[in-house]
């Protein structure tokens, strides 16, 4: 038998700050990340009087989608939060919390969904102004690291580069369980946000496209030679990566120049935010030691890590990478603050990596470091 162990998450330390009356607390990210679970365990033991409810209700949907101010507020009079899960289900949500929040500020909102990016698309407008977007990714390692120390992070690495962070898959209870679930993942719930919204009926090119993805981790993406491989429209193709984008299965990330003539900034390079859903995909679970893929895996790993830390500790970043046309690149460019900070990710200690030449001269206030298994903690906690 497995013993589910929960891990706290950034979003629990955090709650009773953003949670604010008049306000709607729009919680979004991936799917089967523990959305829905942590606002039920957050709102479990509560004083307050409480509302849950899902946009699967069709009554609720009604009420919502009405734009009735005097039925709206009517319906929720006497609670103090409100929690709407599968937001995205109701028909102009966005106007319906507007409504809500606009006639009674003493009444803390909290929405949630599966199709986030749909969610997102719904509430942005209408709730300008009133609302708090908080995203919620895979387990990160600095939530792993609040449970079980650091030592625990340094020995479970190799792990988590092959089967990544799902709730999940970190409770299952051997390596089998965590393949079976990730291959569920990726066969049944991977692209179910744009099956839905998108009215895509055959995913094979999509599952295609990931896959050709997965091996370009650190190099940049061509378009055309997707387009060519795939047999469909460069068009199609942008549209495509710009759904399972918004899907959050891929993270995209541009290249940094100041206009000098040899920075390459046309295209752009993809990395999965979960390495066992990358892994997945192309039905590799092997050790580190027999792939070839290792530099890959290792580099995707801390991208997607250290995005979750900005997020999570607010470090306010636009991110790049940096190459020339001849060749000279930094993995991760941050651009914090006025100034640029520039990581190499290497899996091999031994490989130490320089900061390339233009970039040091062109850029001279700019840092430089490299990341590796040695020193990787403080960059992704």
């Amino acid at each position: 038998m497995c013993i589910m162990v929960w891990i706290t998450r950034s979003l629990e330390n955090q709650f009773d700050s953003i949670l604010q009356k008049g306000k709607v607390l729009v919680v979004y990210g991936a799917r089967r990340a523990g959305k829905t679970s942590v606002i039920e365990k957050l709102l479990k033991n509560r004083k307050e009087k409480i509302f849950s409810g899902t946009g699967d209700d069709i009554d609720l949907r009604n009420l919502l989608s009405s734009e009735n101010k005097n039925r709206i507020t009517t319906s929720f009079r006497g609670y103090d939060i409100v929690f709407i899960d599968e937001a995205q289900r109701i028909p102009g949500i966005g106007w319906g919390l507007k409504i809500l929040v606009d006639s009674s500020p003493e009444i803390s909102v909290i929405a949630s969904g599966s199709s986030s990016f749909e969610l997102l698309n719904q509430v942005g407008e209408p709730l300008t102004g009133r609302q708090i977007l908080y995203p919620l990714f895979p387990i990160s390692m600095m939530e792993i690291s609040e449970l079980h120390g650091r030592m625990h992070v340094i020995h479970n690495l190799s792990d988590y580069l092959i089967y990544g962070t799902y709730p999940e898959t970190l409770n299952a209870a051997n390596y089998e369980r965590k393949k079976d679930y990730l291959i569920t993942l990726r066969n049944s719930y991977l692209f179910r946000d744009i099956l839905e919204i998108d009215g895509i009926k055959n995913t094979d090119k999509m599952l295609d496209l990931l896959k050709l993805i997965a091996f370009q981790i650190g190099n940049e993406v061509s378009l055309t030679e997707l387009s060519g491989n795939l047999g469909i429209a460069k068009q199609t193709v942008e549209r495509y990566l710009g759904l399972l984008a918004r899907s959050f299965i891929i993270y995209k990330i541009g290249g940094y120049s100041s206009n000098l003539r040899k920075e390459i900034t046309s295209t752009s390079r993809y990395y999965f935010w979960d390495n066992g859903v990358r892994n997945a995909l192309i039905n590799n679970f092997n050790d580190l030691s027999t792939r070839m893929d290792t530099g890959m895996l290792w580099e995707n790993f801390c991208f997607t890590e250290r995005i979750k830390k900005q997020a999570y500790k607010k470090i306010y970043s636009v991110n790049y990478f940096w190459r020339t046309y001849d060749r000279q690149e930094v993995d991760m460019v941050e651009d914090r603050n006025g100034r640029l900070y520039g990581f190499e990710f290497k899996w091999n200690p031994k490989k130490k990596a320089k900061p390339p030449k233009a970039f040091i001269e062109n850029y001279n206030n700019a840092c430089f470091e490299c990341i590796t298994p040695e020193n990787f903690l403080e960059f992704v906690l």
